[in-house]
């Protein structure tokens, strides 16, 4: 460090110039970075989800979803999986231990499902993992002028979904509300009976009638001609034209209509919409993808021609934006607060300047180091940068402060400048790497929480280290050349505080116990404080689902669905709103499968708007829509919702059993205090007929094909409408409205046409509307909502409440949820913060090399419990587990405050030759001042985060701020008391001959 510090002297023209270039790469690193909400983290699970239209939930278990989970059993690394099978959909999520290599684990289960011979009709299996690079940039709907019909619509579909893919950094473009038109051919048995026409005969209504071919060749008028021929059917008044039989026409026995029906509905303020939702690719820019989209959208819309208007009622983008720029507001503040604190200490506006140099010349080689690393601009940096910048001045503060005391008493040169500058190296040095060696522990978090801890770390690593070399080598350039010719008055320390300090001394234990009474204190109210979630939730859009039983007809579902539109649009608090039904190709591969009858609806909140009324009023709608259920909630498109919820898995082999199970379950845990909403997935059943087929007087097989094919809908050929080609459908011609008319159906056997009774028994049976299943098992999931602030305490309650339950043979009860991964994350916390306490204290046995003296720098750790809580009390605020990552921070911060005075002790010891107790009182009133400074500027710099409010998924919170904050200030405090006491306590006998020596020294002098 000493050859740094005289480097720079030796160079001061290249140190110019360096400072200059680091500047300009800063601010070039700061235009280019990529810019997102979340850094690139891997979510531990991969979901396999396919869609089966017109299969009943009992026949996707058995057909597709248990084939899928017996296929990927084998499959490495996972911890777990879970399944479920509804009417029409399945889905198998697949979760892994989170140091899994999860682009493998996804390749693998690729292979297994693709081995799976799955039935007809159902999509192939779309298999997902997910990461935060899929997050949604923006959500653009597209609405369509009057008359524009649907082959036009279809074009202009392809037409807008090709430009959206071909934006630059753009990952996926999901499209849901894609029309799908038919023709319904609708027979009427009297009238095919009347005219004497068999029903097969509208089979093959449409065969050879729509054909283009060539025939060959021939030479007309001495030319070589081809010779082709061409039908076309292009509408349905031609369809009905068509013979079915001798003088009979289509539209004489069956009814022609066109259905202009859609994959799934979409729908945005009462109009039928597309839905695209735009994800970025790996390493793209979030803003400039969200620009692109932008400009797409103002393209079509400002063109009078256009016949689509295009709307993006939520962009991504723009909360990176407003994301970056208050983190960035938060930082000045904190700067400006830092630079007052400075200017109030020294006073002396030429060493203030010189301080806060170090700010941007760290923040641009911060950011410079950002880019090198690959590292995106996201709330996860940005906050480690909003915790940086009060100790960006820390190193700069000491070297300024040791420069301004000497040249108080020495007379200025540049010698004198350098000397005070090594005079503090070292414990600069080794507090900055405190600070930084608290976060190499990192390895012991939890996948997913260390990946998203990473990013922060290394922001607060870069910002230190540059710091600590802005410190050493321009702040004494620049002091050498600003305060030449300023005249500095003498600072004195404080009588006041040396002699309070000298009866500490005195009677140490009272200090030492009062101190350890309070650290017992604050543990045990911090064990008693109920432990909170990390609020995500957010007021500017309400989510509403609508849902009915399964057996609910789809067009009943969707009636009542608008009907609720209709209301909510007239609501004056709400902007708009978007209404979702259905399962889409699109939305499957992401892994979006949902039942037929819930309807999803998201609102858009006007500015001021109490979402909580909007809520109660939306939920007291419910006597409006009998045998529905209507959901509200806040949350943000990306938790869609509270993540508190406490879930208890009930598995067995008899499904009875665990559904007797879980209703114990959930009577034991409504009655827990803070609980808002128990519920589970052990859906109502329906009633389902099953024929019983004896095998010895029919073929199940030919007797199921024949009623496929009387009872649902059969196509029959296409159409060409408007150059779309539209298929055509023959409706059932059977539609048995009782028990008796299912008796009545007529079959064909080898014996000829018969009653289906006949052959084949009816048996009525009452089925789950929903399958699930956990590691092969049956299970019912009992999930408990409850209030974020009080999920530890809650969590413990539950647990407690469950574990009284019975749980008869063969039964297992298993709790987890946001409970369970709170006090895993606290946990792997808590053993980063051993750790980083063992790094800490070996750096400081390097530093010092002894054993002692650093263990007195580690007592100072042993003061941020005190006021860490003590913050906690008097804000109110209830800590997550950003509130102990905020301890693990400040095990870095206050050592310094230590470093600082053991270091001089020591100096005043061995150069000096001073007593201990004399060492301790001089060091303690010479570097009260910087202590004071470095503290209240790291706190001054924390303040705008205890008043903002956190970005949802961001670990600086209010709950880490007011830890740093009231930590830091009570162990600032208390080092420069209790430190002192520690010290001289572990060296009470060399300290005790010395003051006795000395004793009689002064008694000889005296009486001499």
């Amino acid at each position: 460090m000493k050859s740094l510090i005289n480097g720079a002297f030796r160079n001061k023209a290249a140190m110019i110039v360096i400072v200059v270039m680091v500047l300009a790469m800063g601010i070039l690193s700061y235009t280019k970075l990529p810019r997102e909400f979340l850094p690139e983290a891997d979510n531990p699970q991969v979901t396999v989800s396919v869609i089966g239209p017109g299969y009943d939930a009992s026949s996707m278990d058995r057909e597709v979803t248990g084939p899928l989970e017996q296929a990927l059993t084998s499959i490495k690394g996972k911890t777990n999986i879970f399944s479920t099978s509804g009417d029409g959909f399945g889905q198998v999520n697949l979760n892994f231990d989170p140091n899994t290599n999860m682009k493998e684990a996804k390749l693998e289960v690729e292979k297994a499902v693709a081995a799976v011979q799955l039935p007809a009709n159902v999509s192939p299996p779309y298999v997902v993992q997910f990461n935060t690079s899929m997050i949604p940039i923006s959500f653009l709907t597209a609405t369509f002028a009057d008359g524009v019909t649907d082959a036009q619509k279809e074009k202009l579909e392809q037409q807008l979904l090709d430009e959206l893919k071909s934006i630059d950094g753009v990952g996926t473009v999901q499209m849901s509300g894609k029309s799908q038109p038919n023709i319904t051919v609708v027979p009427d048995l009297d009238k095919l009976t009347a005219k004497g026409v068999p029903l097969q005969a509208l089979y093959g209504v449409l065969q050879g009638r729509d054909a283009s071919a060539s025939v060959g060749e021939s030479t007309l008028d001495g030319q070589i001609v081809n010779l082709n021929v061409s039908a076309t059917l292009s509408d349905v008044e031609t369809l009905k034209e068509l013979p079915v039989a001798q003088g009979v026409k289509l539209g004489d026995v069956a009814t022609v209509t066109y259905d202009d029906s859609k994959e799934s509905l979409f729908r945005m303020n009462g109009k039928d919409a597309l839905d695209f939702v735009i994800s970025k690719g790996a390493n793209s820019n979030a803003v400039k993808v969200g620009s692109e989209v932008e400009k797409i959208v103002k393209k079509y819309n400002g063109d009078p021609k256009s016949q689509m208007n295009l709307i993006v009622y939520i962009s991504t983008s723009e909360q990176v934006v407003h994301s970056v720029n208050s983190m960035i507001r938060e930082v000045l503040i904190g700067a400006l607060l830092a630079t007052i604190v400075i200017l109030i200490f020294m006073r002396n506006v030429r060493a203030t300047l010189v301080t806060i140099v170090s700010i941007p010349l760290s923040l641009a080689m911060t950011l410079y180091l950002l880019d090198l690393s690959g590292i995106t601009l996201n709330i996860l940096t940005l906050g480690g940068v909003a915790v940086a910048v009060g100790r960006l001045v820390d190193d700069s503060i000491v070297v300024i402060e040791n420069i301004f005391r000497r040249l108080q008493k020495e007379k200025f040169s540049v010698e004198v400048v350098i000397d005070a500058t090594k005079e503090v190296s070292r414990a600069i040095t080794s507090s900055t790497l405190a600070t930084i060696c608290v976060f190499l522990p990192i390895s012991l978090l939890r996948g997913g929480l260390q990946a998203f801890l990473l990013p922060f770390a290394l922001t607060m690593t870069y910002a230190m280290l540059s710091s600590l070399l802005v410190a050493v080598t321009v702040i004494p350039l620049m002091s050498a050349g600003m305060l030449k010719n300023s005249t500095i008055k003498e600072h004195m320390p404080s009588r006041r505080f040396t002699r309070f300090l000298e009866w500490n001394l005195r009677f140490k234990w009272i200090p030492i116990v009062v101190v350890i009474m309070l650290l017992f204190g604050s543990l045990g109210t911090y064990v008693a404080m109920p432990k909170g979630a990390i609020d995500s939730s957010s007021a500017e859009n309400v989510s509403v689902t609508l849902e009915y039983k399964p057996d609910t007809p789809v067009a009943q579902v969707l009636d009542n669905g608008m009907k609720l539109e209709q209301y909510l649009m007239k609501r004056d608090d709400v902007e708009w709103v978007t209404m979702s039904n259905g399962n889409s190709a699109d939305a499957a591969k992401y892994g979006a499968v949902s039942s037929p009858t819930l309807v999803s609806y998201m609102l858009k909140m006007k500015d001021g708007a109490d979402a909580e009324k909007t809520m109660e009023d939306i939920k007291a709608q419910s006597s409006n829509y009998p045998g529905g259920e209507i959901t509200p909630g806040t949350g943000t498109f990306l938790t869609g919702g509270s993540s508190t919820q406490i879930i208890v898995d009930i598995t067995g082999d008899d499904l009875n059993a665990i559904g007797k199970t879980a209703e114990d379950v959930m009577a034991k845990i409504k009655p827990v205090k803070d609980v808002l909403k128990v519920e589970s997935n052990q859906q109502e059943k329906k009633t389902v007929y099953t024929l019983k087929v004896d095998p010895a007087t029919a073929k199940a097989g030919d007797i199921a094909q024949q009623l496929q094919g009387m009872l649902n809908a059969v196509p029959i050929g296409t159409v060409a409408i408007d150059n779309q080609s539209v298929p055509v459908m023959l409706q059932p011609v059977m539609k048995p409205d009782s028990e008796n008319e299912l008796n009545g159906l007529t079959v064909m056997t080898d014996a000829g046409p018969a009653p289906v009774s006949s052959i084949a028994q009816w048996v009525k049976e009452e089925k789950a509307t929903s399958y699930y299943h956990k590691d092969g098992k049956s299970y019912v999931r009992v999930s408990a909502s409850v209030e974020p602030s009080q999920l530890s305490k809650v969590g413990k309650e539950i647990d407690k409440q469950v574990k009284e339950v019975k749980a008869p043979e063969g039964v297992e009860i298993n709790v987890g949820g946001a409970s369970a991964d709170q006090s895993a994350d606290m946990m792997s916390l808590f053993s980063m913060l051993i750790v980083s306490i063992g790094i800490v204290y070996l750096i400081m046995v390097f530093t010092f090399k002894l054993i002692k003296a650093p263990l007195a720098i580690i007592f100072s750790i042993f003061f941020i419990p005190i006021g860490a809580v003590l913050g906690l009390i008097v804000t109110g605020i209830s800590p997550d587990f950003t509130a102990i990552f905020g301890v693990v921070m400040l095990v870095g911060i206050v050592v310094t405050n230590a470093i600082v005075l053991i270091d001089r002790v020591r100096h005043n010891e061995v150069d000096k030759n001073m007593t201990i107790r004399e060492a301790l009182l001089e060091a303690a009133g010479i570097r009260m001042r910087p202590i004071l400074m470095t503290a209240t500027a790291t706190v001054g710099a924390m303040l705008p985060l205890v008043f903002s409010s956190a970005e949802s998924g961001s670990i600086v919170s209010q709950s880490l701020a007011v830890v740093v904050i009231g930590g830091l200030i009570v162990s600032t405090l208390l080092t420069l008391v209790i430190v002192p006491c520690i010290y001289e306590l572990f060296y009470f006998r060399k300290s005790a001959r010395q003051r006795k020596a000395l004793a009689t020294a002064i008694r000889e002098a005296a009486a001499q």
